[in-house]
């Protein structure tokens, strides 16, 4: 029998089918469009800079809005929010699809990662409002897997897409998927967060609320291993055009081939992630998989440095780095969120913003402390790795000093 916080007003497997395709409409508003990326830039008459920039403008209106939508939904209710959001993401999409410049196209970007936001945010908060425990870290493997497989496949949609049409059609697919989740909260979602739980929209109290969840090991240790892993994620994923197109001669098609085995990995650990969900612990869980992470990235910090012209020696430590996020992902997830019931939002959006902050940091990082794309993987990744691993010790040293300091009765 499914464990649930409230009684039950979407089935599992309704809840993670809404979340997932919910969830996915980030990732691939990120990497939908990178293959046209130097089109544009050549259409706009623009610097590659400022190509760039359209990612990066994205990528921070995406992570800050969501501190303000999963707050929003609290206290209005998971589906207005959304409707709401995702209306501005079709706006946003539409401005990008026809804009004459590239100011236009930064401020279609700016509003498409405001509409975003609500993806991650509500999907978690939509779980924590119904589901607790095992059966909350089963939903969110299968939120998670759209959240990861969305931008390793996106490339290659993207890439079909140019096949019959040009860049602005990727931005009208992106208004139309942005469209159809509209249609979908309001056909087969259901309110989930209830009148009765609902708290007075106020700027102090989402302070408060963030403060406190920031302030607490409980919340901020399996958030931060979250922004790390996610971190290292978005990072290579930003790094690997320049290393494998740039560097290693493969062409758009062969790259967006190559993206697939971080598809496959992903989807291999899903199942392993499914499997450890029934026999072990979510702490015991996410301890594999920062081993793996760990693997890794050692791979990554050797491999590149012995072997720097070789494809294989890129995409192994991908794959490694992608079994183990399926298992550290909703495990982390599950356990920043666990406690935090009454404001579910919020802890939804802090963990959001962890996860898609960690990717821009890493970005923002490879691009102002590395000369190229393959030092930045060399170095940068591992180190996002060893320290995921050392704030995993640390929390799990903690909370043993606190439990054997309790007075046994």
């Amino acid at each position: 029998m499914t464990k649930s916080v409230v009684p039950t007003v979407m089935s599992a497997r309704r809840t993670a089918l809404v979340g997932g395709l919910l969830v996915a409409v980030g990732p691939l508003s990120i990497s939908l469009y990178s293959p046209a990326l130097p089109t544009v830039v050549q259409d706009l008459a623009t610097s590659e800079a400022m190509g760039k920039l359209s990612i990066s403008v994205y990528f921070a209106a995406f992570a800050f809005t969501q501190l303000i939508c999963g707050p929003l939904s609290d206290s209005w209710g998971r589906r207005k929010v959304a409707v709401a959001f995702l209306a501005i993401y079709v706006l946003g999409s539409l401005t990008a699809a026809f804009a004459p410049s590239i100011g236009f196209l930064l401020a279609g970007r700016i509003l498409q990662g405001i509409g975003v936001s609500v993806g991650v945010a509500l999907s978690r908060a939509m779980v924590r409002d119904q589901f607790v425990g095992r059966d909350a870290i089963g939903i969110l493997a299968l939120v998670n897997l759209v959240l990861t497989v969305a931008p390793a496949v996106a490339p290659t949609l993207g890439s079909m897409i140019l096949l019959f049409g040009d860049w602005h059609s990727l931005f009208l697919v992106m208004a139309s998927y942005g469209a159809f989740l509209i249609v979908l909260i309001g056909a087969a979602s259901r309110e989930t967060h209830p009148e009765a739980k609902r708290t007075p929209f106020s700027p102090r109290a989402i302070v408060g609320n963030y403060w406190h969840l920031l302030t607490n090991a409980r919340f901020l240790a399996p958030a931060t291993i979250l922004g790390l892993s996610f971190g290292g994620f978005y990072g290579f994923a930003a790094l690997l055009p320049f290393i494998l197109i740039g560097d290693l001669g493969l062409s758009p098609f062969q790259f967006a081939m190559a993206l697939l085995v971080q598809t496959g990995s992903y989807l291999i650990g899903n199942l392993l992630a499914s499997y450890a969900a029934k026999r072990f612990t979510g702490d015991a869980t996410m301890r594999i998989g920062l081993i793996l992470q760990l693997l890794g990235g050692v791979g990554f910090a050797i491999g590149l440095r012995v072997f720097p012209e070789s494809v294989m020696v890129v995409m192994a430590p991908v794959s490694l780095w992608m079994l183990a996020l399926a298992l550290i992902g909703p495990s982390a997830t599950a356990a920043a969120m666990d406690g935090f019931g009454s404001i579910a939002g919020a802890a939804g959006a802090l963990t959001g913003f962890f996860q898609v902050g960690g990717g821009f940091a890493a970005s923002l990082l490879a691009s102002l402390l590395f000369a190229d794309a393959s030092g930045a993987l060399a170095s940068l990744i591992p180190a996002m790795a060893a320290l995921a691993v050392v704030v995993a010790l640390l929390h799990r040293i903690r909370t043993k000093a606190r439990q054997d300091a309790i007075p046994e009765t």
